[in-house]
């Protein structure tokens, strides 16, 4: 598939990776609900994160203290239910950060397009299967 001009699809197993570090992100900015957590994944090129994955995650989370759900009424429309980082939830996101920047760092060093300066292709000048 030519990805000039188009959203790349990413590897799944990429996505599974990043998916709840990408999330905990998003809900530092402050409570949200899933729709709107799934906006913003989708709008940072991530593409589409279905609610079959995006809600079992966030109950995870929920379920390691790492996020807190409130149900708050709708305005005209039914109620929803907003997720927000608890403390250990934001103790978590910086951890998870640092791991992940070291991570990436040891990663690039592995690929030769990032080694010795050379030229870094763009995705837009590659083609996927």
């Amino acid at each position: 598939m030519n990805v000039t001009g188009a959203e790349p699809t990413w590897p799944g197993d990429w996505l599974r990776g990043v998916l709840e570090l990408c999330v905990l992100g998003v809900l530092a900015d402050g409570p949200t609900y899933g729709y709107a957590i799934a906006q913003r994944l989708a709008g940072a090129g991530l593409g589409v994160v279905k609610g079959g994955t995006l809600y079992p995650l966030l109950s995870r989370l929920e379920g390691e203290d790492l996020v807190k759900a409130t149900w708050r009424a709708g305005d005209g429309g039914p109620g929803r239910k907003f997720f927000e980082l608890t403390s250990a939830g934001r103790t978590e996101l910086i951890r998870r950060q640092v791991l992940w920047s070291e991570f990436v760092t040891r990663t690039r060093l592995l690929l030769p397009a990032f080694r010795d300066d050379d030229e870094i292709p763009q995705l837009n000048h590659l083609e996927t299967r």
